[in-house]
């Protein structure tokens, strides 16, 4: 019941996400993705892992039966048959057939610390392949990062083209009045008119682009995005340089799996002690002299206490407790690797940040430079000062710097967030 209402809560507040952030285009991805399933079935296992190593300490119960036939059984000496049948006692011995039917019961009373071992390797088993799925979904986030900025990207080329259509044909309509009346030629309206078509070109282009790029976050998030426009997230703000990556938590994990290996191989060679009953109802039975006498089925019983210790595990103990820690140590070559490579990736996006925060600090100013050259070299054009081909670069000169602003703020946002990733900030 209280699973279930989980789940309800849960689709509810997936419901109430309308995948306009990031953010929320991470849960949705996050709760769509097939492998989540993999949590409650890791959990599953471990509880049954763990009912299994309980029911050590649960009485074991067999029921055997047999029948047997046997070439020899005891015998009275001869001296002890002569005299009893000299006194009218004929007494044949054990029959050679013998039948039995039983129940054993064995009861732990010290195993060693084999049930505890294994309830440990249970936990540490579910520990691990949880941390395992903890960094397959922290994966998920940088895939979604990178589709989601990369959506971000083509939206700005989009708003950027459009723009420069507009101001082609705000000059192409005033460039056809001035061939209209003479100032102009009809070349110089071709070029623009090209210059325009081609910008409209690269339009349908990114726009092809973008439907792909939103496409595949709608398959990622398991709903449609229809018409919304995806919002610029805020530049994070990220303190320190200490990674906290599920990949540590997952190295941790090994490192616990082994420290329960390694207990479990220890107990594997301590001796056992059990209680035990048995309890049997056949021919012969326990009293002997008895069965000789009458040959009739009887119910026997016997309990006690036992050790067993089999030595066996004393053989390959010392390579067990080597090969652990071998794997220990290769868990900790394999964090030492990946702390390295993070410490490399942290360096490089702290440097890229660095280029970006520069590159939009100079941005602006290069737009309105750009932007107060394009408009002089329209009125320079309409004077007869200049001719098309310069007022076209003008204008192509303002473009790329207003696209070169909005591609530096989305990279410098995509960059602080790929280190906000590497250090799990």
């Amino acid at each position: 019941m209280r699973r279930i209402i989980q789940i309800f809560i849960g689709l509810l507040y997936t419901a109430t996400i309308s995948a306009q952030t990031l953010e929320e285009c991470q849960i949705l991805a996050r709760e769509h993705y097939p492998e989540i399933r993999q949590y409650d079935l890791v959990s599953q296992t471990e509880q049954y892992n763990l009912s299994n190593a309980s029911r050590a300490w649960i009485p074991q119960i067999a029921l055997s039966g047999q029948a047997t036939w046997q070439s020899a059984t005891p015998t009275y000496p001869d001296v002890l048959s002569g005299i009893l049948k000299a006194n009218g006692v004929d007494m044949a011995g054990i029959r050679k057939d013998q039948y039995k039917v039983a129940i054993d019961l064995t009861q732990n009373i010290w195993d060693g610390g084999k049930s505890k071992a294994d309830k440990a390797i249970a936990k540490a088993d579910a520990n691990e392949e949880q941390s395992r799925l903890n960094v397959s979904l922290y994966e998920l986030q940088s895939r979604i990062e990178n589709i989601y900025f990369g959506i971000l990207l083509l939206d700005e080329r989009t708003a950027q083209t459009e723009a420069l259509i507009k101001v082609l044909e705000s000059n192409l309509a005033r460039m056809r009045s001035y061939c209209n009346n003479g100032t102009a030629t009809q070349a110089d309206v071709d070029a623009i008119e090209a210059e325009m078509l081609s910008a409209k070109q690269t339009l349908g282009q990114i726009e092809a682009s973008r439907s792909s790029y939103r496409k595949m976050l709608e398959i990622f998030i398991g709903t449609s995005l229809k018409d919304e426009k995806l919002s610029r997230p805020a530049l994070p703000i990220i303190g320190s340089r200490t990674s906290a990556r599920p990949e540590l938590e997952l190295f941790n994990a090994q490192e616990k799996k082994i420290d329960a290996q390694r207990k479990a191989i220890n107990s594997s060679v301590m001796p056992k002690f059990y209680a035990f009953a048995q309890g049997f109802y056949g021919y012969p039975g326990m009293d002997m002299f008895k069965s000789m006498v009458d040959g009739d089925w009887s119910l026997n019983a016997m309990v006690g206490i036992k050790m067993a210790w089999n030595i066996n595990g004393f053989y390959t103990k010392k390579n067990n407790l080597h090969k652990l820690n071998i794997a220990q140590q290769q868990v900790g070559v394999q964090r030492d690797i990946f702390l390295f490579n993070s410490e490399i990736q942290t360096t490089k996006d702290d440097g890229e940040i660095t280029r970006l925060i520069k590159a939009i600090n100079d941005d602006s100013r290069i737009v309105e430079l750009r932007r107060n050259v394009r408009i002089a070299a329209e009125s320079k054009f309409k004077n007869g000062v200049i001719d098309v081909t310069d007022l076209l670069q003008k204008i192509t000169d303002e473009t790329n710097s207003q696209q070169n602003k909005s591609t530096h703020e989305i990279e410098l946002l995509q960059a602080s967030y790929r280190l906000k990733h590497t250090l799990n900030q």
